[in-house]
């Protein structure tokens, strides 16, 4: 694939390496922690907790009762894509409480997969009104837990109210191959919609 031709490219090295700031959102318990760790060529910066019975109040568990570890701050990896492009990847803390980090966290982002589970769509509406605030270009991962049903790709759009251009892709957050497809999506939407922008008008 040729990565020529980004609207607004990070960073290039001398040897001609670009390298792309990624983010990786969506709702509390959704898998964003698990795919920087599945897909990162690095041992992934994590700022994981241990969920304690003083955050039960705080945080919404419906769903993801088992869960015993949450983001703080971010999750960091990094995953070269080929000898051309390099990704750097930061994983957003998912509950309410530390949203007030997003800002700072979205800043140079080129670009951002918002992972959903479909067993609890409501979970990832934050994360997309926030790319679509911050006009941060997305792809929406759905990633595909034990017991999550099969629903087809334009009802999950549908109810996300997720405009058509806008890539709908299947993964399991804990597969490295089926996470560098999300990737690879991403990278494919931001190509196409640079090239749109550069068509004459």
């Amino acid at each position: 694939m040729d990565f020529k031709g980004f609207d607004h490219p990070d960073r290039q090295t001398a040897g001609g390496t670009r390298s792309v700031k990624v983010m990786i959102a969506g709702g509390f318990g959704t898998g964003k922690t698990t795919m920087v760790r599945s897909v990162s060529d690095i041992k992934p910066l994590t700022t994981e907790e241990t969920l304690t019975q003083a955050s039960a109040d705080v945080d919404n568990l419906i769903g993801v009762a088992d869960k015993t570890e949450t983001t703080v701050s971010l999750d960091f990896g990094k995953i070269g894509i080929n000898d051309e492009l390099v990704l750097y990847l930061f994983g957003t803390p998912g509950q309410e409480r530390f949203w007030f980090l997003w800002n700072g966290l979205f800043k140079g982002a080129l670009g951002a997969v918002v992972l959903v589970d479909t067993r609890r769509l409501a979970s990832s509406f934050r994360a997309i009104e926030e790319m679509e605030r911050q006009d941060v270009p997305f792809v929406i991962a759905l990633n595909v837990f034990p017991d999550s049903k099969e629903h087809p790709i334009d009802e999950i759009r549908d109810a996300l109210d997720i405009p058509p251009h806008i890539p709908v892709v299947a993964c399991d957050a804990r597969d490295r191959a089926s996470s560098r497809d999300v990737l690879i999506a991403l990278i494919r939407h931001l190509k196409e919609r640079s090239a749109v922008a550069l068509e004459p008008r």
